[in-house]
């Protein structure tokens, strides 16, 4: 068997691996064996000399990420295997192969016990993104493998990980085709058109976990009116307006984003005034509204918090913007509200969403939780990957 690098842990400190969690951190660890440089395949041993697991080494507090807990060789055999695990899962729950839906989540890092990678599918175009140096050094392995797992459906496989490398480690990398070269077209969602350009687009290219949350919002929007409130490139408007809204305005401060907003707007057959696409501050936009001139509101921010050192801030973000929709929301309207800051979990969310209904000073009820689609799964071991959290708001 190939010779790896050793991580020693500190006598106790095997129970969080032991257990699955696929973490391990600088003060776990005590002495290292060989010399891993960031990104190298590192095998994780108990201060009594037993095999943990095996995983990437990382800069900083958080030292390893784990792939896997059983010792084997990291080839490309191996990662074929691990794609293959997840082509069958999405295949299983009805995400391949699905004539009204072609765009979807492959690869979700721990919840896909591969840590590091997201993968998202864009019909024959997948864009890999890598939050890890021993991801983002394997990738064109990872392209060969998710081609030649897919029969056929997949000939394209972008690389966009550069924002995220220099988050993660601050080096600068480069973005590119790694296989193919459709880098942008149009894909279904629920019978929904859209379209979709990975090199220019935030992200991977579209937010695919709100998908089965947007197809919920349908339920609610006939006859109404609908403000989708940072609508990015209007995922939320498009299933308003065809459940039959009655007005859809789509808000967003991104001039790109409300550019493809009314494409897409238009892609589904709707653009006259009705369907307006708005570029505006979110905050200024809501105090300028009228009482009442919304009967549906949707709040989808982008993530208030990226650290727990700025998780009450974000707080006290959500509980000021979903105060504002409270206090102007149509009575008996409907408020989708989100959070989808890792940091902020659900309790804490809901706490923030409950003064803001105090500070409102309307009567609230939940009567919905959401959360992110089964192509995004949550490690039972590593839960801080539910990031995605929801409700849905009856404002008397």
């Amino acid at each position: 068997m190939t010779s790896y690098p050793q991580i020693i842990l500190k006598p106790g400190k095997e129970g969080p691996v032991l257990r699955f969690h696929p973490w391990i951190f600088s003060g776990a660890i005590d002495k290292t064996v060989g010399k891993p440089a960031e990104g190298d395949i590192v095998e994780c041993f108990s201060s009594a000399g037993t095999y943990l697991a095996t995983g990437h080494c990382m800069p900083g507090s958080l030292a390893v990420k784990l792939f896997t807990f059983k010792r084997q060789v990291i080839d490309k055999a191996f990662w074929n295997a691990k794609i293959l695990e997840v082509w069958q899962v999405r295949k299983s729950i009805g995400l391949i192969d699905n004539p009204d839906t072609s765009a979807y989540r492959l690869v979700h890092n721990e919840g896909d016990s591969m840590p590091g990678l997201i993968v998202d599918v864009y019909d024959s175009l997948a864009v890999l993104q890598a939050h890890s140096t021993g991801m983002h050094d394997i990738r064109q392995t990872l392209a060969e493998a998710i081609v030649s797992v897919s029969e056929g459906k997949i000939t394209s496989v972008y690389d966009k990980s550069a924002d995220a490398i220099r988050k993660m480690t601050g080096r600068v990398v480069g973005e590119g085709f790694l296989i193919g070269d459709r880098g942008e077209g149009e894909v279904l969602e629920h019978g929904h058109r859209f379209h979709v350009n990975a090199v220019s687009g935030q992200k991977t290219g579209f937010f695919l976990d709100q998908r089965e949350n947007r197809e919920l919002l349908a339920h609610y929007a006939k006859d109404k009116q609908v403000l989708n409130m940072f609508g990015y490139t209007g995922g939320f408007s498009v299933y308003a307006a065809k459940a039959g809204a009655k007005i859809v305005h789509t808000v967003d401060s991104s001039v790109p984003a409300i550019a493809v907003a009314e494409k897409n707007m238009k892609l589904n057959g709707f653009d006259a005034p009705e369907y307006n696409c708005i570029v505006a501050d979110a905050r200024k936009y809501i105090e300028t509204m009228e009482f009442g001139q919304y009967d549906v509101i949707v709040l989808d921010p982008p993530a208030y918090a990226k650290n727990v050192a700025s998780r009450n801030q974000a707080l006290k973000g959500y509980r000021t913007i979903n105060a504002m929709a409270l206090a102007k929301i149509k009575s008996g309207g409907i408020l989708f509200t989100f959070s989808c800051s890792q940091v902020v979990d659900r309790q804490m969310f809901t706490s923030a969403v409950t003064a803001a209904a105090i500070d409102a000073g309307r009567q609230v009820r939940i009567i919905q939780h959401l959360s992110q689609p089964p192509d995004h799964p949550v490690n039972i071991f590593h839960q801080e990957g539910e990031y995605l959290k929801g409700l849905v708001l009856l404002v008397d």
